[in-house]
């Protein structure tokens, strides 16, 4: 099914002569980690009773502030996101840093607000991180490089920094003849941060006009600079990784160069130089010393109820991986094992299901009631009726999805865990969305509402947790408007779902084809993941 596709991106690629970098790599590092804080976090915290097991390993894990939860706002649609990102940039002051997976070529109302506010306001940056695969796939036609290059034209690389992050898992004969439809499976720039000045939003959605219209995501508006500035350094540091798109005369409009102020060598020259050059200026960054020693520090009149860990799943990058997000995701439901929470309660959510074996086991071993699993229907699948390979993954989806109810079952876990089908019209049609958003909601015994919930980019897959590069937040939270806000999110996110059982599954109309099978091992074999 792999058939010769020799990227278009690559006769774009210049890069120099691979040279010793480690100790620019460190220089940036302490940089990074400076402008973070750097000084070793208090592990004190004041959250207690059945919060208290969840943070005390918590402290350990990652970084975290403390903030008020009046801080942090929960966007409801699409719409809603959009505006006030829209509104955010007009309002920008200093900085605008944007990572996503990919601007869609035809965002020009998106690019006619970021041109106005750096027009109007001269001392406001920008700087922009995407993907190097996704962004420059559709080259020499118009792609997210060939929209984003005339900004630096317009305002010169002082004021405007286009990157594109290249995955080091993607070299050689796998980039030359892996077709462009299916080699993100070996690592993208996943990341979905949203800065403006001192407030940041964490999302699941990229950007492009179905996020912003008819894609279903989740998305939370953190009001807090210590928060902002921390995604800032990560935004910052994985930049200093990647290519930049610079302003061409050549068919795409762009060309991607490796500066020679990177603090590694490119991934496309030296792929195990490249991580080691990344493991030394990541490491520190994401490690719980991150954070500065007044991130938890509550100033007299202040009422900090909130907790917000800084979550990273860096593992391309990292040798040894130190990444946090899936420790943490681990730790969460490892501890919904303990007998004492037998009545809490858990939803996670996931528009690609697939969680990792590991996440698997861990859901169905936690001793929580009324559990709930929502996923994308078929026809609120993004690659619904897809052309080529592509078209095949709603019903990998299903299978595995088929997969996960057999092994509730087996463990007899059916009366406690539900999983619901989303659905609202059909893709492609008039008034047809699809589903996107990924995340984690934790209702405590004796709670009505939740207390915990993990917001990002990641879709914890297998591929999260090897492949892609993800920024999430995990909130634990006793401020009882926040948890209502939350629990809100949770209803109108199970609105347009119906309970799927194993019995709905074995329906002819919802079989998996062999060709469904095939792909999935194939994909697998040249190890890529879902």
């Amino acid at each position: 099914m792999l058939v010769r596709c020799v990227p278009r991106c690559a006769s774009k690629l210049r890069v120099p002569i691979p040279r010793s970098c480690s100790r620019v790599a460190r220089a940036q590092c302490r940089r990074v980690s400076t402008a973070s804080g750097g000084a070793p976090q208090s592990t004190a915290t004041p959250h207690v009773g059945a919060l208290a097991p969840f943070v005390n390993e918590l402290d350990r894990i990652a970084p975290s502030f403390r903030v008020n939860g009046s801080q942090i706002q929960v966007l409801e649609t699409p719409a809603e996101f959009y505006e006030t990102l829209k509104q955010k940039i007009r309002g920008a002051e200093k900085r605008i840093f944007l990572s996503t997976l990919y601007i869609g070529k035809s965002e020009k109302e998106l690019i006619a607000t970021l041109q106005q506010t750096l027009r109007e306001k001269p001392n406001v940056k920008l700087s922009i991180l995407t993907d190097a695969l996704r962004g420059t796939r559709e080259a020499p036609d118009p792609s997210s490089a060939s929209l984003l290059a005339p900004l630096i034209a317009e305002f010169g690389p002082d004021r405007v920094e286009i990157r594109m992050y290249h995955t080091p898992n993607l070299t050689g004969a796998r980039k030359k003849y892996i077709p462009k439809r299916i080699n993100e499976g070996w690592g993208l720039q996943h990341m979905k941060l949203y800065g403006v000045d001192d407030e940041i939003i964490l999302s699941g959605a990229n950007l492009s006009s179905d996020y912003f219209t008819d894609r279903q995501d989740r998305y939370h508006l953190f009001s807090s600079k210590e928060i902002t500035d921390y995604y800032a350094n990560i935004h910052n540091a994985v930049s200093s990784l990647s290519f930049s798109v610079r302003p061409s005369d050549s068919p795409s409009e762009f060309e991607l160069v490796w500066p020679e102020t990177n603090p590694a060598v490119s991934p496309l020259s030296n792929p195990k130089r490249f991580v080691s050059d990344s493991t030394n200026l990541l490491t520190g960054l994401i490690s719980p010393r991150a954070a500065p020693l007044n991130a938890l520090v509550q100033e007299p009149g202040e009422k900090k109820d909130t907790s917000v860990y800084m979550l990273a799943q860096f593992s391309q990058l990292l040798s040894p991986d130190s990444s946090t997000e899936l420790p943490a995701v681990t730790h969460i439901l490892k501890t919904l094992a303990a007998p004492e929470y037998a009545q809490s309660s858990w939803t996670f959510t996931a528009g690609y299901f697939n969680p990792a074996p590991s996440l698997t086991k861990l859901l169905i071993s936690t001793a929580s009631q009324n559990n709930t699993v929502i996923t994308a229907s078929p026809f609120a699948n993004g690659f619904y009726n897809s052309p080529g390979v592509s078209g095949l993954l709603p019903g990998a989806y299903t299978l595995l999805a088929r997969r996960f109810l057999r092994a509730v079952h087996h463990h007899g876990r059916e009366g406690s865990t539900l999983l619901r089908e989303w659905r609202k019209g059909t893709v492609n049609e008039p008034g047809g969305w699809t589903y996107h958003a990924k995340g984690l909601w934790v209702t405590l015994p004796n709670n009505t509402n939740p207390s915990i919930t993990v917001i990002g980019s990641s879709n914890y897959t297998k591929r999260s947790y090897s492949l892609d590069l993800e920024a999430n937040a995990l909130i634990i939270t006793e401020n009882e408007q926040l948890k209502q806000r939350l629990a809100d999110e949770q209803t109108w996110l199970k609105e347009n779902t119906t309970v799927v059982t194993r019995d709905d599954l074995a329906k002819t109309e919802r079989r998996v084809g062999l060709k469904v099978r095939i792909a999935m091992a194939i994909v697998q074999l040249v190890g890529g993941a879902l």
